[in-house]
């Protein structure tokens, strides 16, 4: 369990932080040099060089993101160059992908980005045209949308790439999709030029997701526990009745995978933050804006509240909560998390997307003080945990910033270093991303600095 360090300022971690864009520079050059005319993306590290691992192409973004990420730090224009470079040859094609639910991951973490560093004046419309993001946000919230199962109860998601029967908790951070695209007044259009509201899937999949994907301790079956998430839930798509939860890349469907749970975390809190730039009456056809509200914040809270139980001392999660191994593991949950141990590995990318949650799920006006302070705190005791040893990799020979991280356990995917039992040493596309991310979130906050939010003064056209 999360022992919150209360004391702890963000101005405590600027060392670390300055440490973490030294370090990133010459990493995010070699892979760049490495990859940057592959048709494949890299994912994950083995041996500390970053390998292909097929499934989809969903780590493309981070990748160039990251490299944004580094100019928006630095004002370093090499990286600015480099990512735009990136996205241009690898990701103009994918804005209009209708197979996969991670337009989040991809678009919004490299278009989006841009969108915000515009907005914020640190890149001048000559550098990059402004028409053209829009463009490409307003595009890929619509694809996004069109990937729709109906849910008799709830109204529906958009569904996995597994199929129309399929919700994953990952897709609550794609919904950041369809909320840039409703902002630039995107719709989505139908058969014979029907207009469905972008705003209305995501508030219809959220509730879905807030509903089936987390639970409340509330009876629903034997496992219920408050904030417990359900990597995958199963809905018979010839009439959309739920049937039961799954999962690709946790243990069991009984168990939390812990990068599910940090998704949901993040997705609900971030969501949270595009509230305020939304009138009443944009809601009030699914349900209305306050009731919308407390649905998220108790998605948030209860999948925020979860994942601090569920993590090591300092923050820290093994990958899935359930791992068979931790029983082998005594104390585990009293002592920091052990990344070389013999039987179950952490996953270090899983505390950096919940960190960033932790944090923006703080500023909720529907908190109390009290609350809003324990998030806080939480996300900074999480990431002053990463910003250290032996997670943060300083080592030029290693192409990955944020080691130990998991991408698929089960597949058995992660590298397995000689001498070990268990994955350990690696770094995931994710992972290094979001601890960027999370890292700029905490410099701009700890400087009084311009907002990192993706929705505040969205509109259409030039800055």
């Amino acid at each position: 369990m999360l022992q919150v360090n209360h004391s702890l300022l963000p101005q405590d971690l600027l060392p670390s932080i300055q440490s973490l864009w030294a370090a990133s520079r010459p990493k995010l050059e070699s892979i760049h040099n490495a990859w940057h005319t592959s048709a494949a993306a890299p994912v994950v590290t083995r041996a500390g060089q970053y390998g292909a691992q097929g499934w989809t192409e969903w780590t493309r973004g981070f990748q160039y993101g990251s490299c944004l990420l580094q100019f928006d730090a630095t004002d370093d224009h090499r990286f600015l160059a480099m990512g735009m470079e990136g996205i241009r040859r690898h990701l103009v094609d994918h804005v209009t992908h209708f197979g996969v639910h991670d337009h989040g991951f991809n678009i919004v973490s490299t278009f989006g980005v841009l969108h915000r560093l515009l907005r914020a004046g640190r890149v001048d419309p000559s550098e990059v045209d402004p028409e053209w993001v829009d463009l490409a946000l307003m595009a890929s919230g619509a694809v996004q949308a069109r990937r729709w199962s109906s849910v008799p109860e709830t109204g529906g998601f958009v569904h996995s790439f597994n199929g129309p029967h399929s919700l994953f908790a990952d897709t609550m951070r794609s919904m950041r999709s369809l909320a840039l695209a409703h902002l630039l007044g995107q719709t989505l259009h139908a058969e014979q030029d029907a207009k469905v509201s972008l705003l209305h899937r995501l508030v219809l999949h959220a509730r879905t997701t807030a509903k089936y994907s987390v639970y409340y301790g509330e009876g629903r079956d034997a496992y219920d526990v408050r904030g417990r998430t359900a990597h995958e839930s199963l809905f018979n798509p010839a009439n959309g009745v739920y049937r039961c939860p799954s999962t690709q890349q946790g243990y069991s469907p009984f168990t939390t995978w812990t990068r599910g749970l940090a998704w949901v975390v993040l997705g609900f809190a971030e969501l949270l933050e595009m509230l305020p730039h939304l009138a009443e009456s944009d809601l009030d056809a699914v349900g209305g804006k306050q009731a919308i509200e407390a649905e998220w914040v108790e998605a948030a809270t209860a999948s925020a509240d979860y994942f601090c139980s569920v993590c090591a001392s300092d923050g820290i999660p093994y990958w899935d909560s359930g791992a068979p191994g931790l029983v082998r593991l005594t104390g585990w949950q009293e002592l920091p998390a052990d990344p070389y141990n013999e039987y179950e590995p952490v996953d270090s990318s899983a505390a950096a997307i919940a960190a960033q949650g932790l944090l923006r799920l703080s500023t909720c006006r529907l908190l109390d003080a009290d609350q809003a302070s324990t998030y806080r705190q939480a996300g900074f005791t999480v990431a002053s945990a990463l910003l250290g040893d032996p997670y943060l990799s300083l080592q030029d020979e290693h192409q990955g910033l944020l080691r130990h991280s998991i991408y698929h356990r089960p597949n058995g995917w992660d590298y397995v270093p000689p001498g070990s039992s268990i994955p350990c040493g690696e770094a995931s596309m994710w992972g290094d991303y979001h601890l960027r991310e999370l890292a700029l979130l905490i410099d701009r906050t700890a400087a009084g600095g311009y907002n990192t939010q993706f929705f505040a003064g969205v509109t259409r056209g030039r800055p």
